[in-house]
């Protein structure tokens, strides 16, 4: 197997010992994202985005809104945030950023929020330290257990894609681009083994997708212009009294959409957040930064690849994923007015790759203000690219399902490494009961949480003299 990822299933990861640059960054980072939280002008969670409407235009109370919040962001937090940042070493969005989501909206004072967002950035940086420390010298090392995960993750996640690209353009070319991707995993393992296996995969995945879409919305463009000019050509044949009545319908329509509620909506929120372009500057650099440092991934793939050290490896995963976000983050910000925290989250790969710190600061608080500025032309060209759009719908939804798998596959595979088929059988089991409890946690979090719950659980069984750890 690949070296890289066979380190990645066995080694211990990073160390939870930050320095005190990193503790300062993730302390002021969260202190800053909670207040941007409270004055809504951006929140993590995709979710709560489109409620933020309602609260920003006063027809929904911040109480009620942090609910929502709470509600939509507690089990990736917990389920998934905590056990990956325990396994790997790692911190991540949802460990840091979730939480600031819920703090900066709770807090009925604007000075309050980043005290209680810095606090909360505290609490990871020195309490996941004293947290792994105690695990890992339990008899049954359960977060160990959890870096059995790296490999399920890092394999089925480079599928992607393929799964994209069967559901919009069909099983032919789901199928092409499935055989491709193998045959590009296969020669990457051969020809450079050091190099994760899923990056060439992946990146001629996402450019087929793209590919068949443009490809698509071009055939259908020209179709238009064919119609409308055959339409014309009947329209003029019909004497110019009929012409004039064509040019005052023509001025109607074009005063109708400028009048279109939905145009001075996007244009009201666009506006809204450039007047606070030097914050998301701010913003922007510190995000930037805390990636440079390596002790943060943006995803669940890039948290184990950050834990091995190949960071060009972790920039390609998440470069990919930034284009099944862009029209998702751009159309709830423009309809909401609150943009996301980590914007199009193309500081985090650019922060991976970055040799210093001041270039992650500047090279962050440019990216921000590029995004900021740009996001009503990208809703506009949205508009004119369905099937494109369509693309980054269906890429969302493939990353979750490969995702899905993989966690769940790799929760298993700890379970047996902590305890065998009993383990299999706890943590198999708890996950099967959240599902027929209607989903208590998310579903994407669900099996690491049981993970979790299941190794205190032996834990508690050793200790009553009931189990005996599974030889490593």
């Amino acid at each position: 197997m690949n070296t890289l990822v066979a380190g990645a299933a066995s080694a211990g990861g990073k160390s939870l010992d930050f320095s005190f640059a990193q503790q300062a960054t993730v302390i002021v980072l969260c202190a800053l994202t909670a207040l941007i939280s409270h004055m809504a002008l951006a929140v993590f969670n995709d979710g709560v985005r489109p409620f933020m409407l309602d609260f920003i235009q006063g027809r929904s109370t911040r109480s009620a809104t942090t609910a929502v919040s709470f509600g939509l962001s507690a089990g990736f937090i917990f389920g998934l945030g905590a056990p990956m940042a325990l396994s790997t070493g790692v911190l991540n969005p949802w460990l840091l950023f979730l939480p600031t989501d819920v703090l900066g909206l709770l807090a009925p004072k604007k000075w309050l929020a980043p005290l209680l967002g810095g606090a909360w950035g505290a609490l990871v940086i020195f309490g996941l330290g004293g947290a792994n420390e105690v695990a890992h010298d339990l008899p049954v090392d359960f977060l160990t257990a959890m870096q059995q995960m790296a490999t399920p993750i890092l394999f089925l996640f480079t599928l992607f894609p393929v799964l994209a690209i069967t559901r919009q353009f069909g099983k032919l070319r789901g199928g092409i681009a499935g055989v491709v991707e193998l045959a590009l995993v296969i020669l990457t393992m051969k020809l450079w083994p050091d190099v994760f296996p899923g990056a060439a995969a992946m990146a001629v995945g996402v450019v087929m997708l793209i590919g068949f879409a443009t490809a698509k919305d071009i055939r259908q463009r020209r179709a238009d212009r064919a119609a409308a000019k055959a339409e014309a050509g009947i329209g003029s044949d019909s004497g110019s009294g009929s012409g004039a009545g064509s040019g005052a319908e023509g001025r109607q329509v074009s005063e109708a959409e400028l009048e279109d509620p939905m145009q001075s909506l996007f244009s009201a929120s666009a506006t809204r957040l450039r007047r606070h372009l030097p914050l998301f500057m701010v913003l922007g650099a510190g995000v930037c930064l805390l990636a440079q440092m390596h002790v943060f991934g943006g995803g669940e793939a890039t948290s184990f690849l950050i834990a091995k050290g190949d960071y060009s490896g972790a920039a390609q995963v998440d470069f990919y994923r930034v284009f099944g976000f862009i029209p998702l983050i751009a159309t709830t910000a423009l309809a909401s007015g609150a943009y996301a925290i980590a914007g199009f989250t193309f500081v985090y790969p650019i922060g991976y790759l970055l040799p210093s710190p001041w270039l992650a600061l500047l090279a962050g608080a440019a990216v921000f203000a590029l995004e900021v500025l740009a996001l009503s032309w990208i809703g506009r060209m949205l508009g004119r690219l369905p099937s494109v759009r369509d693309s980054s719908e269906h890429l969302r939804n493939a990353i979750s399902e490969s995702l899905w798998l993989a966690i769940l596959f790799g929760s298993l595979l700890a379970a047996n490494t902590m305890g065998g088929g009993l383990g299999i059988l706890i943590v198999g089991g708890l996950y099967l009961l959240n599902e027929a409890m209607g989903r208590v946690v998310v579903r994407m979090a669900a099996a690491p949480a049981a993970v979790l719950v299941g190794g205190v659980l032996l834990n508690l069984l050793y200790g009553l003299d009931l189990f005996t750890p599974v030889k490593s």
